[in-house]
């Protein structure tokens, strides 16, 4: 069985990005957020499997990219290769090092201003955890209330034999019997038969996940947490449990690090429904990712123009998860782990055109209010559609016979030196995307109001097709900035409406030629400006 952990008082201090650890706490975590799949980003010891040593290996570029903090995918013992099943909540799984290996990595991150999150998958276990192996010895053994059981005849009379897919799951029979089981009740997993979805309701299990949560803050140093399935530790039908969850939980990440220095450590949960919906777990939750927009903003680039309404949309957002909680932090995303990359979905007619509306893309991520999230590759435009092992393919460090550090648990399919620049021929290349998103990350850091994801999102009175435009404004003075994208291939003079009479002057422009004379921008094309 698993032990019980002692949880340490120490306070490991907490790096909020560029260096800074005194002001999260109060005002929300800053920067950019790097998401690495820890199998495929750097290999350091050649078996061709990535790990933590590769990751520690590789912060001096991380950091030279502008990152803030990272978040790692699993990286607990699993038998799976994605290691979204866990068998040791208190481990790290082989394949990827040593708790001293981890224990590193955090420090030499935290050396360099860059935050620690990990994946943390306390929806469902693994079959083969601990706990699991004991509860499915019957419905005497401890364990038992550990997990969801019902009785076929049960399910069949209450309806739930099946579900509707969902954009998370494409399992529509939940429920499944433990092979050889000398009892008929059947157990609950709503994403596959190897993952069981563990029973909040049982008060011991939400003592162990306290206990592991505070595991990792306080003895181990880590940042935060990103919290997989948050919207799935109950049924829809009894969604308010999951609110009352996971302000609980907000609640014990708070305690556990609370002391003389900040409190507070960073929690994002993966939470895909309705705005209003979402909102609730803004209680217990610092961030949520915002699944609708990353559609929206794929549209956009993909189509070079705002059909969605973009901002009108975030308005109504943003102006309902401040009614729950007005500190909540927006989680921005172009692609990630789970979903067909960005470089896939806007290709043009060219791969000029391709990288050019992936400069779009990359501009309306770093500019757009929130926290924003770079999943690995993206910065490099690489390519990926499903299935997951598609889309989570090796990293590109250099073409194939200078990579030393290259991951080779699987060959590349879309991202290959002959389809994507690896990052060392795109760092010599000012041009490159890396470079672009150099720049703007660079930028984004030393702007007080970018910089600042509690920053006010303002509509303006700017309408134009091919074009979207927006004004930033601090929530506590009048400090603003109006930034104008050009979504199209052509330059656009751009006419400033009487509200914009403040604007001044072009601070910072993602291409040159970027001009303001009177009431009038011209924006280059696939280019936008932020001005004062």
């Amino acid at each position: 069985m698993q032990p019980e952990r002692s949880t340490s008082s120490t306070v490991t201090t907490r790096h909020a990005g560029n260096g800074s650890s005194d002001n999260h706490g109060q005002i929300g975590w800053s920067g950019v957020h790097y998401e690495i799949f820890v199998r495929s980003f750097a290999d350091s010891n050649g078996d061709g499997i990535g790990d933590l040593n590769g990751v520690t290996n590789n912060l001096d570029y991380l950091k030279g990219l502008g990152i803030s903090a990272i978040w790692l995918m699993p990286i607990s013992p699993s038998p799976t290769y994605h290691k979204y099943d866990v068998t040791d909540y208190y481990g790290i799984d082989p394949d990827y090092g040593t708790m001293d290996d981890f224990r590193r990595l955090i420090s030499e991150a935290h050396q360099r201003g860059i935050a620690v999150i990990i994946d943390l998958v306390i929806h469902h276990t693994s079959v083969r955890h601990p706990w699991f192996q004991e509860a499915a010895k019957g419905p005497d053994n401890p364990y038992w209330h550990y997990y969801k059981w019902l009785k076929p005849d049960e399910i069949k009379r209450r309806k739930l034999a099946t579900r509707d897919i969902t954009a998370d799951s494409g399992e529509r029979s939940p429920w499944h019997s433990v092979r050889g089981a000398r009892y008929t009740e059947q157990y609950y997993a709503m994403f596959w038969s190897g993952m069981p979805d563990l029973n909040f309701d049982h008060q011991p299990v939400r003592d162990a996940v306290f206990a592991i949560a505070r595991y990792w803050l306080n003895e181990v140093g880590v940042d935060g947490f990103r919290l997989d399935a948050a919207r799935h530790l109950y049924r829809e039908s009894e969604e308010p449990k999951n609110h009352e969850f996971w302000t609980q939980f907000g609640q014990v990440v708070e305690a556990a690090t609370r002391g003389d220095g900040p409190s507070g450590a960073y929690t994002v949960g993966e939470v895909w429904t309705r705005p209003d919906r979402i909102a609730p777990y803004f209680r217990g939750l610092k961030a949520n990712f915002n699944f609708d927009l990353q559609l929206m903003l794929t549209e956009i680039v993909r189509k070079e123009n705002d059909t969605e309404d973009l901002i009108e949309y975030l308005s109504y957002v943003h102006a309902t998860f401040s009614r729950v909680n007005p500190n909540f932090i927006d989680a921005l995303l172009l692609s990630n782990h789970d979903q067909n990359r960005i470089g896939s979905l806007v290709k043009g007619k060219s791969d000029q055109q391709t990288m050019a509306r992936l400069n779009v893309a990359a501009n309306l991520l770093l500019t757009l209010p929130g926290l924003p999230y770079v999943y690995y590759g993206e910065e490099i435009g690489m390519l990926g559609m499903k299935p997951d092992e598609s889309i989570r393919e090796p990293f590109l460090w250099d073409i194939r016979a200078k990579d030393t550090q290259r991951t080779r648990w699987r060959r590349g399919t879309y991202s290959t030196s002959q389809t994507v620049r690896p990052v060392a021929q795109q760092e010599a290349d000012p041009e490159s995307l890396l470079n672009h998103y150099k720049r703007l990350i660079q930028f984004r850091n030393s702007h007080s109001i970018l910089n600042n994801n509690l920053s006010r999102l303002v509509q303006v009175g700017i309408r134009q097709k091919g074009i979207l435009a927006f004004i930033r404004q601090e929530s506590t003075n009048d400090q603003r900035v109006l930034v104008v994208h050009n979504l199209t291939g052509k330059p656009i003079d751009v006419v400033l409406s009487p509200t914009e009479e403040w604007c001044r002057r072009i601070v910072f422009a993602t291409a040159q030629g970027s001009l303001l004379i009177g009431d009038t921008i011209t924006i280059p094309a696939y280019s936008c400006v932020v001005v004062e």
